[in-house]
């Protein structure tokens, strides 16, 4: 039964792709059209993000056939965060556009879904090699939810920004904790094959440095006492470059390896 589906995911990958641009274009004629200004590097970011995000689905969608069973349900979480996060980022994009205000509710929507699944990525690469308690699975999850709201009621004004910060930041440290010294970390060095190893690093770092992209933006817009609409453009601009290093290209690293440990 299981076989069928996977056999069949190909055209239904192509099917809801082309679904989603439909989809796409009724939303941009119900509304009034935006031209994009030349001098709008926001709006360009939005606009390149957003396509390159859709060409990601479809790649890491088409590519599960090149890998082994086990290795599918990674490439499978991999596609959804590009997808969910291009479905976003059509919204944001013309948010900016018609209103030049940065779209916060859809940005933490969007994270709220695709950053726990991207968690759930280390979970399922060690899954692929060996038996991991979900202890691993739960405690990343609650790390990442704990990061999200802390950032979101601090940036939409429903909490004190420091206190909202430090909250976001905790969150970030214990998800560090646990890929650099819990038990997924242990896992990986002890039980992993190389390739997985080093795909599993790579993911460590772009969690490090990829997503401290976010408290900084978080830091320099809203505590340096600076008007939060006057850094609005560069933090927009920060945001989404980082969300193609820690979505795109945190998405080719597991299909490096799933195709690497598939051969």
């Amino acid at each position: 039964m299981f076989q069928g589906f996977f056999k069949s995911l190909k055209n239904k990958s192509l099917l809801g792709l082309s679904l989603l641009g439909l989809s796409t274009l009724a939303f941009a004629e119900g509304h009034s059209a935006q031209v994009l200004q030349s001098s709008d590097f926001v709006g360009i970011t939005f606009w390149l993000i957003s396509m390159a995000l859709v060409a990601s689905t479809a790649f890491f969608f088409l590519e599960r056939d090149r890998v082994v069973g086990k290795w599918k349900t990674s490439l499978t979480v991999s596609g959804l965060v590009t997808l969910v996060a291009a479905v976003h980022y059509f919204y944001m994009r013309d948010v900016w556009i018609a209103t030049g205000s940065t779209p916060t509710v859809y940005r933490y929507i969007d994270w709220l879904i695709t950053v726990p699944l991207l968690m759930i990525e280390f979970y399922l690469i060690l899954s692929a090699i060996t038996k991991v308690s979900t202890g691993v699975f739960w405690r990343l999850v609650i790390g990442t939810l704990v990061m999200l709201v802390g950032g979101y009621v601090g940036e939409a004004g429903y909490a004190d920004v420091m206190t909202s910060f430090i909250v976001g930041m905790l969150g970030w440290f214990y998800i560090l904790y646990e890929i650099f010294a819990g038990e997924a970390s242990k896992i990986a060095a002890n039980k992993a094959p190389a390739t997985v190893q080093k795909a599993f690093h790579t993911m460590r770092l772009i969690v490090t440095f990829g997503w401290a992209i976010y408290p900084l933006g978080y830091y320099f817009g809203y505590l340096t006492g600076s008007d939060p609409a006057s850094s609005m453009a560069s933090l927009n601009i920060i945001y989404n470059l980082a969300d193609v290093l820690n979505k795109i290209a945190f998405g080719v690293i597991i299909w490096s390896v799933a195709v690497s440990e598939s051969k």
